[in-house]
């Protein structure tokens, strides 16, 4: 497992690199670069103990938007010929020097372990951030057949809404939307779609109808 480092501090910090990322990203529903302000952390485990996964969720005041990331010691091998993985940031962690920050979804270390967790319908680990209340992922199966890379497709929420989820594989959130010792609210995180000629597109929905 990815040792965590109380205190250590990281520079630049995530406030100073996220906001101009995500306002780069096409899912990104305002305009501008957004002011963002932390909601919950929760980890993924590598058991290798090489990489670390944390998943930030952030709001800019009207959306919440979910951020998976993998710290990493050296820069992650181009995803395919001419195309280069997607970095978020290069860093300076004051225990464990140079660290090159990536979205979680283009990290195969990543995708490994969020489909451990519906695997095994396991739950996440807690980040050890301070001020904000706790937040968690909560892996589903519901699936009969493999769940792994080549099996299954990860339909990443990056927009989180609260509602009820139906009876789907994937990966349910809590999080406390305004701040420590607030109720917790669940929604969507992620589906699994099977890759089967029947299912064809991925769907768009995770949430019972209000």
């Amino acid at each position: 497992m990815a040792k965590v480092h109380p205190g250590a501090t990281l520079a630049p910090h995530f406030r100073d690199f996220l906001p101009d990322w995500v306002a780069r990203q096409e899912w990104y529903a305002g305009s501008g670069i957004p002011s963002l302000t932390p909601v919950g952390y929760f980890r993924f485990e590598d058991p290798a103990g090489e990489v670390g996964i944390e998943t930030h969720l952030v709001t800019d005041g009207t959306a919440l938007y979910q951020i998976p990331m993998t710290y990493r010691d050296a820069p992650l091998p181009d995803t395919a010929p001419g195309i280069t993985a997607p970095l978020i940031a290069t860093a300076q962690h004051s225990v464990l020097g140079n660290r090159w920050t990536y979205d979680g979804l283009a990290d195969p270390v990543w995708k490994s372990e969020l489909l451990r967790l519906v695997r095994t319908n396991s739950v996440s680990e807690p980040s050890g951030k301070r001020g904000v209340g706790p937040a968690e992922a909560r892996g589903r199966r519901l699936l009969h057949g493999d769940v792994d890379a080549d099996s299954v497709i990860i339909e990443l929420k990056r927009v989180v809404t609260v509602g009820a989820p139906v009876e789907e594989p994937g990966l349910l959130g809590a999080w406390p939307p305004d701040g420590p010792g607030a109720v917790q609210v669940h929604g969507c995180l992620a589906l699994l779609r099977e890759v089967t000629p029947a299912h064809g597109m991925p769907g768009e929905d995770c949430s019972a109808d209000h």
